[in-house]
């Protein structure tokens, strides 16, 4: 069997991954699963998570559900873990967010960084002149290369438009480092939570501490 077609045969994460309550644990079992996105022409686009930062909800002052807070955006966080939560920030990159727990806790978690797998001759052409070790290192450049933008919003990590695969690989605690969240220095005594997790000496971690 080639690695192309166990891919395609690759069992999409179920609804109970992602309901579960210790969104820590959801970021941290994320690193090594695989986000597969089609292009328009039916190509699988897809990368292993690499990097991953969790929101906690009302109570983390980073998270934009703090306090509460439903807005028109962010009212996406109180779907049903498993759902798409995209939102446009400093008027020109995407961020890609994994909602998780139950329907009503607002609890989120943001893919920042993949290591490409397949399709990346799309992921090339959605980012000329970049080097491939630039394709999707970092949130912004990964929803750049896997063609993610706010219609993805709301989408069904269950469905048919983009989902996320099992890929079989085995993540063991070694493997894994945590440290504070990126760009949050406004969360005051939450900026310091090491609530970002990354695969040691992974080459397309946006940053190494």
């Amino acid at each position: 069997m080639s690695k192309r077609k166990a891919r395609a045969r690759a069992a999409k994460l179920p609804r109970r991954f992602y309901t579960r309550e210790d969104t820590l644990l959801v970021a941290r079992e994320l690193l090594g699963k695989r986000l597969v996105i089609p292009a328009p022409d039916g190509t699988r686009v897809s990368g292993r998570i690499v990097e991953t930062e969790a929101y906690l909800g009302a109570e983390d002052k980073a998270a934009h559900s703090y306090g509460h807070r439903r807005t028109a955006r962010t009212e996406t966080m109180y779907a049903v873990g498993g759902t798409v939560y995209v939102f446009f920030v400093y008027g020109m990159h995407h961020q890609f967010n994994v909602v998780a727990g139950a329907a009503g806790t607002p609890h989120a978690v943001l893919i920042r960084a993949l290591e490409p797998e397949e399709g990346i001759e799309w992921m090339r052409r959605r980012r000329p002149d970049r080097p491939d070790r630039e394709l999707t290192s970092g949130p912004g450049k990964l929803c750049r290369a896997l063609g993610i933008d706010r219609s993805y919003d709301r989408a069904d990590l269950l469905g048919e438009r983009v989902w996320l695969e099992d890929a079989g690989e085995e993540i063991i605690p070694v493997d894994i480092t945590a440290g504070p969240r990126i760009g949050i220095a406004y969360a005051e005594e939450f900026a310091a939570k090491p609530w970002r997790f990354w695969l040691k000496g992974n080459a397309y971690v946006s940053r190494k501490a």
